[in-house]
């Protein structure tokens, strides 16, 4: 029954991506028949699927109310695509400048979905190479990059992404919400977040948000590193490097803070 069930699931979702594939340039606006013989779904069905899409944004109703057309939630996930590619495109040369400059791998993530995803990954020449493969998923209360995104975040809003029990990789994962709320004021003063071997033992990593002209923190930087190559007196000054290279990329936002 639960695999009958998962494969309705699937079929429905196939349909409706078949449904909002028929708009185009030439047919930006559709009746119910018209889509339904697009499709070949009975226009029973399309009608189930139409009203499920325009109540959750991605359809509309025509000026005229008699046809439907493309809606603006589907302008705001291309536009999220678009300002991810624009980031990774105008972050490019800081990441560039962070690898010369530390001689260390440096990264670009956003938050997604309650984790850090990383979406550039630039290493370093070391043999002992650190690093995040592009795609990867961390969790956010153990990486540098995720406090710094739990750190901007309002606390009702962090809140849904703290609920224990919060998973221990090494021995100084801190899984204590209240102990996180203490770090958090701290990536707030200081400006940038420490991974002090709390995610893989004998890493270290250092990070620091960019901002949009909103000035919500929309993505990270961060540079991690081998604890041999990252001892405590290396932090600050890498730690300062990398927030000079965020403001860069925060003004390259049009962030004026």
């Amino acid at each position: 029954m639960e695999k009958e069930s998962s494969e309705h699931s699937v079929r429905a979702i196939e349909r409706a991506l078949q449904i909002l594939d028929c708009f185009d340039a030439r047919n930006p606006d559709l009746g119910l028949t018209e889509i339904a013989q697009r499709v070949g779904l009975h226009k029973a069905t399309t009608h189930r699927i139409v009203a499920t899409l325009l109540n959750r944004g991605y359809l509309v109703r025509s000026p005229d109310n008699q046809k439907y057309r493309l809606g603006l939630r589907l302008a705001s996930l291309g536009s999220l695509v678009t300002s991810q590619m624009n980031l990774r495109r105008d972050s490019l040369p800081y990441l560039k400048q962070l690898v010369e400059r530390f001689g260390e791998t440096s990264d670009l993530s956003i938050f997604d979905n309650g984790e850090v995803l990383y979406v550039e990954v630039l290493r370093s020449n070391h043999a002992l190479n650190i690093a995040a493969a592009i795609g990867q998923r961390l969790p956010l209360h153990c990486t540098a990059s995720g406090k710094v995104f739990l750190a901007h975040m309002p606390p009702a809003e962090r809140g849904k992404y703290l609920v224990p029990p919060l998973l221990s990789f090494t021995a100084k994962t801190i899984t204590s919400p209240e102990k996180l709320g203490l770090q958090f004021q701290e990536i707030l003063d200081k400006g940038y977040g420490l991974d002090d071997e709390e995610m893989e033992v004998g890493i270290r990593a250092i990070s620091a948000p960019i901002f949009n002209q909103e000035g919500k923190a929309i993505a990270a930087l961060s540079i991690p590193s081998p604890i041999s190559r990252m001892p405590d007196q290396r932090i600050l000054e890498v730690a300062a490097g990398l927030m000079e290279t965020t403001l860069l990329c925060s003004r390259r936002q049009g962030w004026n803070g």
